[in-house]
């Protein structure tokens, strides 16, 4: 039986290009998600969840 693949939400995302901003490697970030390392890069290449970046940032300053 195949096992659902966990997807990315828009929090993922934002927490995803904090993490990267970081200096966290995308794949140790996808680990921690349980995901194949290209979907983080979709992310990070803004090919999906594309509003999370300016959420990120956002949150970034505020801190």
């Amino acid at each position: 039986m195949h096992q659902q693949s966990y997807r990315l939400t828009e929090k993922d995302a934002i927490e995803i290009w904090l993490r990267y901003w970081g200096g966290e490697f995308q794949h140790h970030i996808a680990a921690s998600y349980g995901v194949n390392p290209g979907r983080v890069n979709e992310v990070i290449k803004r090919k999906r969840l594309v509003g999370s970046e300016t959420i990120a940032l956002s949150m970034r300053r505020d801190h």
